[in-house]
C-alpha cells in the first residue's frame, strides 16, 4: 500500500470516530407519574396552579424522583375517584411507571403493586382557633365539623356531648369553620391544612389525631414488573429528603407536632371499629327483613343520588360492571335483597365499600333497595 493510500484511509478512520464521538447520547427514556388532574394539594393540571408553581405535592415528589435518575418526567392524567380500579386502567396496563402517595401498605393490591419505603406521614386532624387545647374535654357542647363516613365521625358518633356537623368533604368543613358556623373542625389533614395555608393565612391550628384509621404512612407504588425501578427510587429517597421535606412544608399536608389522643386504646372502645363509617358493630340483617319489604323508591332514589351515586353512578348507570347496581338481579338472582342488606350493613373494606349503618336507618336501606328493584337489567 503506498504512503498515499495508508494517509488516506487514515484519515477516513479518524473521521469515522470523531463523527461517532459528536454523536450525542441516547436520551433517557421519560419517568411516567400517574397522577389526578383536580386533586389539589396532591396534583392538578389547571394552567393556573402550574403557573403560580404549585401543580401539587405529588407531581413535585415525582419530579424530584425523576431528577434524582436522571430522567425526563411526563405525567398521565387520571381521576382516581376509584382508587384500586384506577391502578388497574392506569399503571399495572402499562401506561405510566409510578404512583405517588399510595398506602405504605405491602398488600394494598397484593402481588400486583409494590411499594417503597414510606416517605409521609397523612391522616386525620383536629383544625381549632388558635392555641385551643385538641382534647375531647374542650370539645363538649361545641359544634364540630366532621366528614361523612370518615373515621372521626365514628369517633365523636360515641360521644353524645359533641355536636357533629356532618360535611361532605373538608373543604366544605374549612368553610364552615371560617364562616364561624362550626366551632372546631375533624378533617382530612392535608386538604384542611392546605386550606387553612392557602385561602386562610393559617388562621387555625391543624393537630393530628392518633387512633384506629387516623394517621397512614404513604409511599411510591410501582407495577411488580418495575422491582428494579422501585429500588432505584429506594436508593435515592435518603438524598432527597429535605426536598421532600421542604414541599411537604409548602403543601401544608402534615399537621404540626406529634398526633394527640383524643380517646382510649382501640381495646377499650370497641365502638370506634377499624373500618370507616363503623361507629357500632353491625346489625346482623334476618332473611325476613329483606324478601318482601316494599320500600318507597321515590325517597331511595333521593338518597341514593346523593350519596351512593358517587361511585355507582347517578341513577346507577355506571361502565364498571363490576359495580354497576343496576345488574344485581341479574349477579344475585332471590338472593339479591339479603347480599344488599349485608353489603350495606358490613361492608365490603377491601373493595372500597364502607359500612353505611351508623349513617342510614334500615328504612333508607329499604328505600334504596326499592329503587334499586326500578333500575335492574331484564
Amino acid at each position: 500500500m503506498t504512503v498515499a493510500k495508508t494517509l488516506l484511509l487514515a484519515a477516513a478512520l479518524l473521521g469515522g470516530v470523531a463523527a461517532a464521538a459528536a454523536e450525542p447520547p441516547a436520551a433517557a427514556a421519560p419517568l411516567r407519574l400517574c397522577a389526578d388532574p383536580a386533586n389539589l394539594p396532591f396534583s392538578s393540571n389547571d394552567p393556573a396552579a402550574v403557573r403560580q408553581g404549585a401543580p401539587g405535592l405529588y407531581v413535585e415528589i415525582g419530579q424530584a424522583v425523576a431528577d434524582a435518575l436522571g430522567r425526563p418526567m411526563e405525567t398521565v392524567w387520571s381521576l382516581s375517584y376509584f382508587g384500586k380500579r384506577n391502578m388497574r386502567t392506569t399503571m399495572l396496563a402499562g401506561l405510566c411507571d409510578f404512583a405517588v402517595g399510595l398506602p405504605a401498605i405491602p398488600d394494598f393490591m397484593g402481588p400486583a403493586i409494590i411499594i417503597s419505603r414510606p416517605i409521609l406521614d397523612l391522616g386525620y386532624a383536629l383544625v381549632l382557633p388558635k392555641g385551643q387545647a385538641a382534647t375531647l374535654a374542650n370539645l363538649k357542647g361545641r359544634r364540630v365539623a366532621v366528614q361523612f363516613a370518615s373515621p372521626p365521625q365514628s369517633l365523636l358518633a360515641t360521644h353524645d356531648e359533641i355536636h357533629a356537623v356532618t360535611v361532605m368533604d373538608p373543604e366544605e368543613g374549612m368553610r364552615k369553620l371560617a364562616a364561624g358556623e362550626v366551632d372546631a373542625a375533624f378533617l382530612w389533614a392535608p386538604t384542611a391544612g392546605y386550606v387553612n395555608h392557602t385561602q386562610l393565612n393559617d388562621r387555625f391550628d391543624v393537630v393530628a389525631v392518633r387512633g384506629p384509621q387516623m394517621q397512614f404512612q404513604a409511599a411510591i407504588g410501582f407495577a411488580r414488573a418495575s422491582r428494579g425501578l422501585r429500588d432505584q427510587v429506594d436508593a435515592v429517597l435518603p438524598g432527597l429528603a429535605p426536598r421532600l421535606h421542604a414541599l411537604i412544608a409548602k403543601y401544608a399536608v402534615a399537621a404540626a407536632g406529634d398526633p394527640v389522643t383524643l380517646a382510649a386504646s382501640p381495646a377499650a372502645a370497641p365502638a370506634v371499629a377499624a373500618v370507616p363509617a363503623m361507629a357500632a358493630a353491625p346489625r346482623m340483617v334476618r332473611t325476613s327483613d329483606t324478601g318482601s319489604v316494599q320500600g318507597d323508591p321515590v325517597q331511595g332514589k333521593e338518597i341514593f343520588n346523593g350519596t351512593c351515586a358517587h361511585c355507582h353512578g347517578p341513577d346507577a348507570i355506571v361502565e364498571d360492571r363490576r359495580i354497576n347496581l343496576r345488574r344485581l338481579h341479574h349477579k344475585y338472582g332471590d338472593q339479591m335483597s339479603e347480599v344488599f342488606f349485608t353489603t350495606v350493613t358490613h361492608g365490603r373494606p377491601d373493595k372500597g365499600m364502607p359500612n353505611w349503618s351508623a349513617v342510614f336507618s334500615h328504612d333508607d336501606f329499604v328505600n334504596i333497595l326499592a329503587y334499586l328493584r326500578t333500575v335492574q337489567e331484564k
